[in-house]
């Protein structure tokens, strides 16, 4: 018996939308003529699977000449007169079946040979080994189980628009198969996560997604309208608020993994909707939070890839050395000369900002101006896993202040190869504190910022009644993914990422 199975799609040429038109028809014609004859594949409602095709091939020996049942899409079919080699597709992988007429009989050979590419099929059979050694499954019996009425984008050219493949993922997860693993590494990233955290004593939670103050970050908000209750509500932007009413309750540590929502542009780093993490630790600081994601990082890399150093936009990262950590002062005198403790006012850092050609507006302050130094100069530099702490307040409406540096808080944000994963800091527990900064931040949406924060009066109640002195930390799980998959664009580690619509 010999192995010949090589002539798939991907030795065809590409095909005219004439010749695919064509195609589709016969094949709706196919369809029309079992459903007459009594064989309509869509009523088959059940397919008992016991081997998937990567155990066939791990369990060979144990298998060798033993029955299985297989299921899959068919991808290729090469017909020899009394027998047929195929090839099926299953969630891990492929397997060759060997299809002969003596075993299956004349006519489900016949109907066999009518299958098409594209096809969900079941075959049951032996499992044995091809003259040139590939592990088969020997059909004994072949039952179409629904029916492909599209053709699938041959291999050779492949499904190579963008932007088709994020709309239709469900083409892209079949013939592209490295698609698949990058989200079966997402899947195992995010329980990793949960292994961490579960094992540190963290409590899992989930709070509403659907929330009357839009709060916990700067960003615009996408609004509804609840029409019961007859108010506006909006899709969250963050986690943080409900997560901190309940350090205040007497969890002394929680996590959330859930999508928020933030009605912004759209980029190889930005989705409308986005998986985050939030985590809350009382009676801890930022320095706390930082060893957490260190160590984070560090364990859910190593559990999923098998190593700590991984490749990265041409970049070899070392997630098992020590992280950096640099004040974000220090980091802008480094990188730009210029160094904002010698800044007295607002004043002279608006100077500085037209002077080196940084935009700003009226209403901007020192430490925004800081800010944005840091996000010229800096930014673009970090490389290797990197801590930026000690922010300024006016951008840092939530975070303690510094006991030993005025207009400064314990916050930090990591960076690696220019972009920021997670920010995090000890979280502002002084309620009178956190009213005056809703209020600052009150008034800067009322000047038109509509990222700036909303008051939450029920917030503010809340550590009324007293919060422990807490850590936080933020997360973006798309980008977490992105790093360890090394994938360009955040699309690409989203099953379905926002799109235009096409008439739009």
């Amino acid at each position: 018996m010999t192995d010949n199975t090589k002539q798939t799609q991907s030795e065809q040429p590409e095909l005219t939308q004439q010749e695919l038109t064509e195609q589709i028809r016969i094949r709706r014609e196919k369809l029309a003529q079992l459903q007459s004859e009594g064989q309509n594949p869509f009523e088959k409602t059940k397919f008992d699977v016991t081997k998937h095709s990567d155990e066939v091939k791990k369990e060979f020996e144990a298998l060798e000449n033993q029955d299985v049942a297989i299921a899959g899409r068919l991808m290729s079919k090469r017909v020899m007169g009394k027998a047929s080699f195929c090839n099926i597709q299953d969630r891990n992988g492929t397997i060759q079946s060997y299809v002969s007429r003596n075993d299956i009989g004349d006519e489900n050979y016949a109907a066999f040979k009518k299958f098409d590419i594209g096809d969900i099929v079941g075959i049951k059979g032996f499992v044995f080994k091809t003259k040139t050694g590939e592990i088969s499954v020997h059909a004994k019996e072949v039952t179409l189980l629904s029916k492909s009425l599209q053709v699938l984008p041959e291999k050779f050219h492949g499904l190579k628009d963008q932007e088709l493949r994020y709309r239709q993922r469900y083409i892209d997860l079949i013939v592209n198969p490295e698609v698949k693993d990058t989200f079966m590494k997402r899947s195992a990233i995010i329980k990793e996560i949960r292994n961490f955290l579960d094992n540190r004593g963290f409590l899992e939670v989930e709070t509403p997604v659907l929330q009357s103050i839009s709060g916990g970050a700067a960003a615009r908000p996408f609004i509804t309208h609840h029409n019961a209750m007859d108010i506006d509500m909006y899709l969250r932007i963050a986690l943080e608020l409900p997560l901190k009413r309940l350090i205040v309750g007497g969890f002394e540590r929680v996590y959330e993994i859930g999508r928020v929502f933030r009605n912004e542009g759209i980029s190889i780093r930005h989705n409308p909707e986005f998986t985050l993490l939030e985590v809350y630790q009382a009676f801890t600081d930022y320095e706390g939070m930082m060893d957490l994601t260190e160590d984070l990082f560090r364990t859910v890399a190593q559990n999923v890839l098998g190593t700590t150093k991984i490749q990265y936009g041409g970049h070899e990262l070392d997630l098992g050395q020590k992280f950096a950590r640099i004040t974000m002062i220090d980091a802008v005198k480094q990188y730009s000369g210029i160094d904002f403790d010698q800044v007295a006012n607002t004043e002279e850092a608006k100077k500085l900002a037209k002077e080196h050609n940084i935009a700003f507006e009226d209403r901007h302050e020192k430490g925004d101006i800081l800010s944005f130094f840091f996000e010229e100069y800096v930014e673009k530099n970090l490389i290797q896993p990197t801590f930026i702490i000690d922010y300024p307040i006016e951008i840092s409406p939530l975070s303690k202040k510094k006991a030993d540096k005025a207009g400064f808080t314990e916050r930090f944000e990591l960076f690696i190869v220019g972009r920021e994963y997670g920010n995090a800091y000890s979280e502002l527990n002084d309620p009178i504190d956190q009213k005056e900064r809703f209020l600052k931040q009150e008034a800067l949406r009322a000047a038109g910022d509509e990222e700036a924060n909303m008051i939450d009066n029920d917030f503010i109640t809340a550590l009324e009644y007293g919060m422990p002195p807490t850590g936080g930390l933020g997360i973006g799980i798309d980008r977490m993914v992105m790093l360890l998959t090394e994938a360009v664009s955040i699309r690409d580690v989203l099953l379905f990422p926002a799109m235009k619509p096409l008439d739009k």
